[in-house]
């Protein structure tokens, strides 16, 4: 019957070991199941590690660069100048203005801090001559040398301009010697309009004690401080100017003179420079300056 099965199924015949087993009276076993190898996954991959997050900087291990410094513009100093009280009684007596000169000097100008220009200085310059001179001269700003010393146009420029005066017929204790500012700037750069501002009340009160007759301004700052003005020296030198009721004559710096040493440059502040001598009654048959 078995047989019968298997050969309508199509089968010849069925394997002896596998009919011997197999009996109408015994079920045909049931083969166990298939026991299935578990899948090898695919090994993950290591995780990235983070990136480090770097430590906080604090203030006393970081490198700050400093701000950089602010440059005001340039304010037009003339307006200090000009808001200044005018002195209009008579002139003092000379003890009276020798003790005005000396008061401001000592107490206020020596003593100064308004500017930055009392941080580097070694000595106030203050001004030096007679304190009833009738001219005036009034340059920039002190030099190295004039730091030095604590007293005005003592260096190459001062000497020049020693013959400058002798030239005239005057000497340095017959006229009067300051400068716009009283403290060197620092690699003799031109003074910044703040730094003119804090210090042109004290020549102010040194012109108001003094009352010249005649300034002579020497070179383009101190010219354009004074008169308030940004006009060249080209067109300011060799005409005469009035400042609150003085009369004033810009003429080339005794420094530029040196590094300009010709006979046209000289010829120009020789003839300013004689002009001054008529106006104050001078006589000019006096030799002409050399270095």
């Amino acid at each position: 019957m078995l047989l019968q099965t298997e050969r309508s199924l199509g089968l010849e015949s069925v394997p002896w070991k596998l009919a011997s087993n197999l009996s109408p009276d015994k079920p045909a076993p049931i083969a166990p199941p298939r026991r299935l190898q578990p899948a090898v996954m695919p090994a993950r991959p290591a995780p990235v590690p983070a990136p480090a997050r770097p430590a906080p900087v604090t203030l006393a291990a970081a490198t700050v660069p400093p701000a950089p410094r602010r440059v005001a513009p340039r304010k037009p100093v003339h307006t200090a100048i000009e808001n200044m009280p005018v002195q209009t009684g008579a002139p003092l007596p000379l003890p009276q203005r020798i003790s005005v000169l000396e008061s401001l000097d000592v107490t206020h100008v020596r003593t100064c801090t308004k500017c930055i220009l009392s941080q580097t200085r070694k000595n106030t310059v203050f001004g030096d001559g007679a304190p009833d001179a009738e001219l005036m001269f009034i340059g920039e700003g002190p030099g190295e040398d004039e730091d030095e010393t604590g007293h005005p146009f003592v260096g190459r420029s001062g000497q020049l301009l020693g013959k400058m005066i002798a030239a005239m017929g005057l000497t340095r204790e017959q006229v009067y010697i300051a400068n716009i500012v009283k403290c060197r700037p620092p690699g003799n750069r031109t003074p910044a309009s703040d730094e003119v501002a804090a210090c042109v009340p004290y020549l102010l009160q040194q012109i108001e004690t003094i009352r010249p007759r005649v300034i002579v301004t020497l070179g383009l700052p101190s010219t354009q401080y004074i008169l308030g003005t940004d006009r060249p020296m080209r067109d300011l030198r060799g005409v005469w100017h009035e400042w609150r009721g003085v009369k004033v004559m810009p003429t080339y710096h005794p420094s530029y003179v040196l590094r300009s040493y010709t006979p046209e440059v000289r010829g120009c502040v020789w003839g300013d420079l004689q002009r001054v001598m008529q106006e104050l009654g001078l006589p000019t048959a006096s030799r002409e300056f050399t270095r």
